[in-house]
């Protein structure tokens, strides 16, 4: 117990280690920026000027007497074309992103082991997170912007193998997340289970816990009043249909009321290093001005689930169908649509897991984990989406061009 409890405080230690250099490096960026921005026009300007100081100089003369004073003038050190190419040159560097070769890898699925072992073998802590950089990049000091058209206005894709951030638009800005919350979620509770055993605990679903969805017009699992539910069920009914329902079910079981979770939630943050940049007000992603963080921290959000076995488990599920109740003699069938239309796109691998989300002033929303043929893994985050679809097609776009 002690040793895992070391582990866990070194994870956390090293992704708030990582928090802080990728907020370093945010702000060397945005210094960079700032700085090109105030010296293009003088760049513009001192390029003209080169420019029209050469045409005037190689001109050819109209006449004898400007012939003979051009030979005159022949000794005369005079400006060459050279240095205006150098700052064409120059320029184009500065401005210039690099383009990234397209790794196209056709997948029909044989060849992948089963999710719980591909998470398992895939997900390693320990990671540090860097911005990826080459040598037409690094005069920017920022990561590699997407070249392709995107749908999202923020987006982050990062390399989990060696912890870059290969991708992002956006990532560092205030975003809503919507119901990617729920992520956390599942982490919080999942966290405060004191055995596996408690996911057969029941709770019955008060009015409380399902009017919540209902007042803030939320997606539920479908839940109903008085029923007995198991823990398991709101894990996945958190999940798979996004069900606000389920979200607030695991608040009161794991807290007593949303409101002590929210705190669990926010101190997880801090735990993470994130509390800087995020800052949740409720468990199901209903809109709050003070409910926010970056596609950056949805990553790192992510990727401690990932690292919770049962977590794992939950975000990787396509289809669940919940224990038969009184209200529901067969159960419920729950379904993670995000993986289901996304697993026949053309990715370059397998989408394992993954959590949506969307209300209006986030746009549609998604938080995924992908495995590539090769066995490498990435995490992706996007919003601001304006369809589910275009979500979808971003995400699945970014994992095969990167």
């Amino acid at each position: 117990m002690d040793i895992q409890i070391n582990e866990e405080d070194i994870r956390i230690k090293q992704r708030r280690e990582r928090m802080n250099e990728m907020r370093r490096q945010k702000e060397k960026q945005m210094m960079l920026r700032k700085r090109l921005k105030l010296a293009a026009p003088f760049a513009v300007v001192s390029l003209l000027v080169l420019m029209i100081a050469g045409r005037m100089i190689f001109a050819k003369p109209a006449n004898a007497k400007e012939k003979n004073q051009a030979v005159n003038e022949e000794t005369v050190s005079t400006p060459s074309k050279e240095p205006v190419n150098e700052s064409v040159e120059k320029i184009t560097a500065v401005f210039h992103f690099g383009n990234l070769t397209d790794k196209i890898l056709e997948n029909d699925g044989s060849d992948f082991e089963s999710v719980s072992s591909v998470l398992s073998n895939s997900v390693k802590p320990n990671r540090e997170y860097t911005a990826h950089t080459t040598p037409a990049t690094v005069q920017l000091g920022s990561t590699i912007e997407p070249d392709q058209e995107l749908y999202s206005e923020y987006v982050v894709l990062i390399d989990l193998n060696d912890g870059s951030i290969v991708a992002q638009k956006n990532a560092f800005d205030r975003m809503i997340p919507a119901s990617m919350t729920k992520i956390l979620t599942v982490l919080v509770a999942a966290e405060n289970l004191m055995s596996l055993d408690d996911l057969n605990d029941t709770i019955v679903m008060t009015p409380e816990i399902t009017d919540y969805g209902f007042i803030h017009k939320c997606s539920t699992a479908g839940f109903e009043k008085g029923e007995t539910v198991t823990v398991r069920d709101l894990f996945y009914g958190t999940i798979l249909p996004s069900g606000a329902d389920a979200a607030m079910g695991l608040a009161v079981y794991t807290a007593g009321d949303q409101e002590s979770f929210v705190e669990m939630m926010n101190q997880k943050l801090e735990q993470l290093g994130l509390s800087d940049t995020a800052h949740m007000t409720n468990c199901v992603g209903v809109y709050d001005k003070d409910h926010y963080c970056t596609a950056v921290d949805m990553a790192m959000i992510l990727e401690a689930a990932l690292d919770n076995e049962l977590c794992r488990e939950v975000l990787s599920g396509h289809i669940y169908t919940t224990s038969k109740t009184e209200q529901h003699p067969e159960g419920i069938e729950l379904s993670n649509w995000f993986l289901r239309r996304i697993e026949d796109k053309d990715s370059g691998g397998e989408v394992v897991a993954g959590k949506t989300g969307f209300v209006d002033q986030s746009g549609n929303c998604a938080a995924s984990f992908c495995v590539d043929e090769d066995g490498k893994s990435y995490i992706c985050v996007t919003a601001g989406a304006n369809s589910h679809w275009r979500c979808i097609y971003d995400h699945a776009g970014l994992y095969k061009k990167f």
